[in-house]
């Protein structure tokens, strides 16, 4: 059987990012009984919150070049002086991925302050 996207997704996240199930669920708005739905196969989410997740899945992808997965979660849920202020995990979940994927860019280039 093969696994689907969002599991995929939800594997990363988890295994990779060092995000628990719980903040998977407040970052797409569910219960954490739909993320394991999720994760099963046995769901899948709307076709915004997939889009949303794979944008996620793909930023801790790119951070996992540079950091361990604890690192991974404490930089998604940081302020950045870099964001204005704000936390990458907002600017994803609110479709802003691109902001966060040019300070991973500047940071590919050695440029990050």
């Amino acid at each position: 059987m093969q696994t689907k996207p969002v599991a995929q997704f939800i594997e990363r996240l988890r295994q990779t990012g060092g995000l628990k199930g719980t903040d998977i669920a407040n970052f797409a708005g569910v219960s954490t009984a739909t993320v394991s739905r999720w994760a099963n196969g046995r769901k899948s989410p709307h076709p915004r919150t997939q889009l949303i997740m794979s944008d996620l899945s793909y930023v801790v992808l790119r951070l996992s070049e540079y950091y361990d997965r604890e690192e991974i979660r404490a930089w998604l849920y940081a302020l950045h002086p870099q964001l204005d202020g704000a936390r990458a995990i907002d600017l994803i979940h609110g479709e802003r991925t691109e902001e966060v994927i040019a300070i991973l860019d500047r940071l590919d280039a050695d440029a990050y302050l």
